[in-house]
């Protein structure tokens, strides 16, 4: 099968670091394609590129098949832990008979000391039996977990990003707003290291988002000010994922004739 010459045969599912570099690549090698991102936010960051369209805006799986009708090949390259997101691509991809490529953050290995944990309830659940103030950084689509430990709204601070939508989440969930914290990464060890101190946590709540997505940061930051890291490991990647050279490898086998 020969990649159509259309200018939409190439969607880029972006809501990351690495699809927005892939974007800009794929701006620079003159392969025209439409980039989606979740939130109006999202499709702030990935900016104005050549040749690349934006579209802004979460879709149903409805809104997903219209999308991608007529795409040739389509990358996956959201967050290591939006695992839905990742199998509707797959669903959607499959009706339109597009080609679907998984672009995967790289997986490395956690240094000695931290607590690995399966979810953010299994975090919650550490939390629950070992006491001190923590500071999480897991985002604010799942508060609930940590709104059953016992004086939550005393002991956890949370960070999110500076959205409306992320703050009402955090408030209504029951967190006081002293002790929201809403800013846009990417954040230095430094700056990490500061916030620690000033909620005085003894503990740091993150996910496994690797390099680009700043854990190795928060580690190191956590290690200076004596607190310890709970992290939520990722959900395994199906097989066939692809780092990001080897997707740009793929795409200008396809489309750079």
């Amino acid at each position: 099968m020969t990649a159509p010459a259309s200018a939409l045969a190439l969607r880029i599912f972006a809501g990351t670091t690495e699809g927005r570099l892939l974007c800009e690549w794929a701006s620079r090698a003159g392969i025209p394609a439409r980039a989606y991102a979740a939130t109006e936010y999202g499709g702030e960051l990935l900016g104005e590129l050549p040749g690349i369209e934006v579209h802004a805006g979460r879709l149903d799986d409805a809104d997903m098949e219209r999308e991608l009708s007529g795409a040739y090949i389509v990358v996956d390259a959201t967050h290591p832990f939006a695992t839905l997101a990742s199998g509707n691509i797959r669903a959607a991809s499959l009706a339109v008979g597009a080609r679907c490529l998984r672009l995967a953050r790289p997986v490395e290995a956690l240094p000695k000391g931290v607590v690995p944990v399966a979810s953010i309830a299994r975090a919650a659940r550490f939390l629950s039996e070992n006491p001190g103030r923590a500071l999480l950084t897991t985002g604010s689509k799942e508060l609930a977990p940590y709104t059953r430990v016992a004086d939550f709204a005393e002991r956890f601070f949370v960070r999110v990003l500076p959205l409306p939508g992320a703050i009402t989440k955090c408030i209504d969930a029951g967190f006081s707003p002293s002790h929201v914290i809403g800013m846009q990464g990417p954040f230095t060890r430094e700056l990490n290291e500061a916030m620690l101190r000033q909620v005085g946590a003894q503990w740091l709540v993150t996910k496994d988002s690797g390099t680009v997505g700043g854990t190795a940061e928060k580690l190191a930051a956590a290690r200076d000010v004596g607190a310890r890291c709970i992290v939520v490991t990722r959900p395994a990647e199906g097989s066939g994922a692809l780092s990001l050279r080897e997707v740009e490898d793929a795409l200008l086998r396809e489309f750079a004739r």
